[in-house]
Order: structure tokens, then sequence, then C-alpha cells
């Protein structure tokens, strides 16, 4: 199967200097889960045609699986698909999709396909009860006879509520004949993809329809204001099938999944928590408001927030707490550790049954590199301490609060520092180390 993904609207009503298609739903560009779907369907060849910001676009998605097609200029949706057709293969039929109608489902062009049959034209079409702005399926005695779009459309035409969704599986024979016989006799002057349909009836080529589950499928964004619609909505499909899993969510309008999110059994997650790339959460984990979870794993039994930050490469055991107003940066904490307020733990190893005081900070970074803080198995930091990396705290060793480590601490003691200020004669700030 060929799919050819239009992706050359400029979006003028998004007013934006981003290209349409590159603005996001759930944190990917609408474009990526066109592309996403359409690899779903196993489809042999893949070309974008592209316009408007087209180098940022191909910048945006360098994937190899891609072929791409620019359509300069703009002459509307059969000339664009007309420019893809050096790309595909004559013996496959072809897939014709949008950039900015992302949440079209795998499953419901499934069904498309296979009312196609691979040997006549499908259509996918909606019924809307307000079909205002869309072209209309003429049909005559039950079969599609023609598109009509709303502009060139008479008053009985526009009563008509079912729709064109604008997307359709064709045999790609048949495109090479259509397509460059195409008129622009219209009020747009455009050559409309659309009107294949009256050249396939008069071939005596069957036109069948097929429709989604959702009208939101087929939805395309042309504003802002439509793009906020669409993230609801897939923000709520999102969670609905998180709860069909298990998941306890305090408010299912409350969550936002950018990325994969992976839960155990009896997880709960309260409102207006991010998730972000990757996320892996254990069984019965509690994940409280107002957190940012960022490819990051959560043992079981954990306890995350209110207002916890936890960035790349926190790996967190089980009956870990990590609370309010903590960040944990490409750390890992140990069963049973705790860091419980306004703390920040960045480039660390800690071990089990660690208790890490408020205000206490991991200082990785000297201006121009990053170190590692180490503190083993049964430590206790004091509250408002300051480890300077590279440093050790050993096993059960005590840090007196408003402690500054620069060296290691040895296991089983108790260590603390407090001090004049001093001003230090002839130090100099480090400068960046240069890899090998």
């Amino acid at each position: 199967m060929n799919v050819v993904i239009l992706a050359a609207g400029q979006g003028k009503r998004m007013r934006s200097d981003l290209p349409k298609v590159l603005h996001p739903i759930a944190g990917k560009p609408m474009l990526a889960h066109v592309l996403d779907t359409a690899r779903q369907l196993g489809a042999g060849r893949i070309c974008v045609v592209y316009g408007h910001g087209g180098e940022q676009v191909r910048e945006a998605l360098p994937a190899s699986d891609l072929s791409w097609v620019k359509q300069e200029p703009q002459l509307g949706t059969g000339h664009a698909v007309l420019q893809a057709l050096p790309q595909l293969d004559p013996a496959a039929p072809t897939l014709v999709l949008y950039g900015d109608v992302p949440l079209i489902r795998a499953e419901t062009l499934t069904r498309l396909l296979q009312v196609s049959d691979g040997n006549t034209l499908a259509l996918l079409t909606v019924k809307l009860p307000d079909p205002r702005g869309y072209g209309r399926i003429v049909r005559a005695n039950g079969k599609v006879t023609r598109i009509v779009e709303e502009k060139d459309a008479d008053a009985a035409e526009r009563a008509i509520t079912e729709v064109n969704t604008g997307i359709l599986v064709a045999p790609t024979t048949a495109l090479l004949r259509w397509l460059p016989n195409l008129g622009n006799s219209n009020a747009q002057r455009e050559y409309y993809l659309t009107d294949i349909v009256s050249l396939a009836v008069k071939e005596g080529m069957a036109v069948e329809a097929a429709q989604p589950a959702h009208a939101w499928e087929v939805e395309g964004v042309n504003s802002k204001t439509q793009l906020a619609a669409l993230e609801r909505i897939h923000q709520r499909n999102i969670a609905e099938a998180l709860m069909e899993q298990g998941v306890t969510l305090a408010d299912p309008n409350r969550i936002d999944v950018r990325g994969e999110l992976i839960c155990g059994r009896d997880v709960f997650i309260d409102v207006s928590c991010v998730f972000e790339g990757k996320v892996v959460i254990g069984d019965g984990a509690r994940i409280l408001s107002n957190c940012v979870i960022h490819d990051a794993t959560v043992g079981p039994q954990s306890i995350i927030g209110p207002f916890a930050r936890l960035r790349p490469g926190a790996e967190l055991g089980r009956d870990v707490h990590v609370g309010n107003f903590v960040e944990v940066k490409n750390s890992t904490i140990a069963d049973h550790s705790k860091a419980n307020h306004l703390s920040y733990i960045g480039d660390a190893t800690i071990g089990s049954r660690v208790n890490v005081g408020a205000g206490t900070i991991t200082c990785n970074y000297d201006g121009a590199n990053k170190f590692r803080t180490v503190i083993e198995d049964d430590a206790f930091i004091g509250s408002d301490t300051q480890l300077v990396a590279p440093v050790t705290v050993g096993k059960g060793a005590t840090l007196g609060a408003g402690t500054t480590l620069t060296k290691d601490a040895p296991a089983g003691k108790l260590t603390l520092s407090r001090a004049r200020q001093t001003v230090i004669p002839g130090w100099k700030r480090p400068v960046k180390q240069k890899k090998d």
C-alpha cells in the first residue's frame, strides 16, 4: 500500500511561524501522529507532500522510511497528490491522509481499505448535524456519484449532511489516469481531488464509502481553538484507556499524557499531572496533584508529590517518597528512601532507607562540568545540606543540618560543617573539560 500525506498547507489562521502540521497534540506534531497511524497499517511507501515551511517540516521528522515531494505552487488537493505519483508503486493502492487530521484511527482506515479491496475508489465520509464548510456527498439511488464543494453547491446540495472527510483510497493506476486530466473550473480555481469521484463513476468503477466510529477522528485543525479542542479529546481518550486498565484518576479531565504512560495495578493519579516521554509507574504507586514526570520510572508503592518534578533519568525503587517541590534528575533512589520537602537531587545515586532532609541540594554542576553524588544505605541527610559533588556519604552516616559537604563523609559517623564566611584568594572559575 502507498500512503500520501498532504501537509503543504500554510495554516494562516494558526497565526504562527511554525508550519501548521508541526503544531503538537499531546506533545507530538500533528503530522507525526498521522505518520504513526500510517506505519501501523504496514504502508510500503509513505510520501509526504509539503509546501509552507517545508524544510522545517523535514528537519522535524527525519525518518528514513519517508519520501518527500514539494508542492509549489499550491493548486489544490488534486494537484498535491499528482506531485506524489512518481514516488508511488503503481501496483499497490494509494491511501490519502492529511497532516492536520491527527486523530484518525488505524481501525477506521482498516475498514476503509477493506471496503476498497484495492480495486475500487473508497471514500471516508461522515454525517454531521452541521455540515457547513465541508464538501457534500451526492448520491443517486444510494450510490455515491460525486462530491460537491460547499462554495460550488446549490441550496439542495448544501442541505446534505453526509460530508467528505478528504480521506480516500484508490487504485494507483486509476490516479495516474485521472489526476493529469482534472480541471479547475470552480470558485477556488483549484484542482480538487474530489473530482476523481465523477471520473470513476464515468468509467463505471464502483465508489464505496465507509464511516468512522467517531466524528472527532476526521476533524482537521485550522486554528489554535480547534487544536485545543482536539487536544482535550485526545487526552480524554487516553484517560479512559488508563481507567479501563485499572488506573484510578481523580479527574479524567485533568491529566496530560505527552508520550507513553505505563501503569501497574492500583495506581492512583491525582489532578493536574503531566507525563512526558516514557513513564513507568509500578503497582500501588500514588502520584499526587500537580506533578510533572518526564522519562522516569516510579517503583511500586511509591508516593510522588504533590508538586514534585521527576526529570529524565529518574529511577525510583519501591516505597520511595518524593514530596512537595522536590526535583529529581538523572538519579536513582533505592527502596524505602525519602526526600519529602524542597530538595534538588541531580546526578545522584541514593541507597535504601535514606532520609533526605528539607532544602537539601546535590551541587552537581560547577559552572562547566557535572559530577555525581553517592549516598549509601541508611544515611541521614540533615536539612539545608549542600553536597558538593563528586562526594560520597558512607553507609549509615549522618550529616548535620546546614552542612556543606565537600569531602566524603565516613560511614556511621556524624559529619557537620558550620564556619564563618570566608573569601578564597586566587580562586578561578572552572572551565569545561574537553571530551576525547
